[in-house]
């Protein structure tokens, strides 16, 4: 008696009812909020600083004017190359009026050679101070930094003017908040799984009670740089909606893709399925007595495999422990 109670104890708890489910095979993967609009700004040379016209937090157009240098030496040098470009325009041209003949005028080669080595010169002269004329010029443009799209205020190294400042000792950084983006980096064993244009859902540390409709913009093709193994990034659309104002860069979280998903299919545990010559067979249950019963599979899915022949709803497998 004690044996044939074990017995049916041991078939129970080794039994499963097959029945019609969902089977799905999930990826997940962790990342956080970058941007893909920020930038840090920077003077291209040193000076004083004469004017900041923004603080940390503030909003900021595209082009806007974020900080200024003292141009007064600028403009005065720009003024003397200014003068030097004018005296060498008119060496050229006076040049030019002295030797209005030179081609056709009867003179030595070699007479003729100097002529044109010598407007030659003074072409190369003109020029050179067109050229350094253009570098003032471009040198009091670089003395203001403006803002290359629209955004906030994230860092304001230096808020008060007055102060002598070198070109990394100034820094203004700029974020466009609309421009979030999820990043993600995947294993390259996961990478063939995934392309541009999947849908997917990301959860937020920050927001736990949250979920982002996520899309795939692309998927990197260099592996990142700075990583142990080699992952590439994933750049990851989403609309934070009501949440925007709240949402920050570097807030963490988990991104899931369905990658396969089969709905109301008979599935049962791949550890039920016996392999004999290529066949698959299942032990089913009639009325406590074991049959072995070949099945035909489909696809298998985070351990469910479905069974296209072979097996029907209610249908009692056991698996020999």
């Amino acid at each position: 008696m004690w044996w044939r109670n074990n017995q049916v104890k041991e078939l129970k708890t080794n039994t499963y009812t097959v029945k019609k489910q969902d089977i799905t095979e999930t990826l997940s993967l962790s990342g956080e909020i970058d941007a893909k609009e920020k930038a840090d700004l920077k003077f291209q040379t040193s000076g004083l600083l004469s004017w900041v016209g923004v603080k940390e937090g503030d909003r900021v157009k595209k082009y806007q004017a974020l900080a200024s240098l003292d141009k007064r030496e600028l403009t005065n040098s720009l003024n003397q190359y200014m003068n030097l470009f004018m005296k060498e325009r008119w060496d050229f041209e006076q040049g030019v009026d002295d030797h209005k003949d030179w081609q056709t005028r009867g003179m030595t080669d070699a007479a003729r050679d100097a002529v044109k080595r010598t407007l030659d010169k003074n072409q190369f002269d003109l020029n050179n101070a067109v050229l350094a004329f253009e570098a003032k010029s471009l040198a009091i443009k670089f003395a203001t930094i403006f803002s290359p799209f629209a955004g906030i205020v994230t860092k304001v190294d230096v808020p008060q003017p007055g102060t002598n400042i070198t070109p990394a000792g100034a820094v203004f950084s700029i974020v466009n908040p609309d421009s979030l983006y999820f990043s993600a980096t995947a294993d390259q064993t996961e990478v063939p799984s995934l392309q541009a244009g999947m849908t997917g859902i990301v959860v937020l540390d920050s927001f736990p009670e949250q979920e982002f409709n996520v899309l795939v913009e692309r998927v990197g093709f260099m592996p990142k740089t700075g990583e142990s193994g080699t992952v590439y990034e994933l750049i990851i659309n989403f609309d934070p909606g009501e949440s925007r104002e709240a949402i920050k860069i570097g807030m963490t979280g988990d991104l899931s893709f369905v990658l396969k998903e089969k709905k109301g299919v008979l599935a049962i545990p791949e550890a039920y399925i016996q392999k004999k010559n290529g066949n698959l067979f299942v032990t089913k249950l009639i009325q406590s007595q074991q049959e072995i019963t070949k099945i035909v599979s489909g696809d298998t899915i985070e351990g469910m495999v479905e069974i296209k022949e072979g097996l029907n709803e209610n249908d009692v497998i056991y698996n020999q422990p």
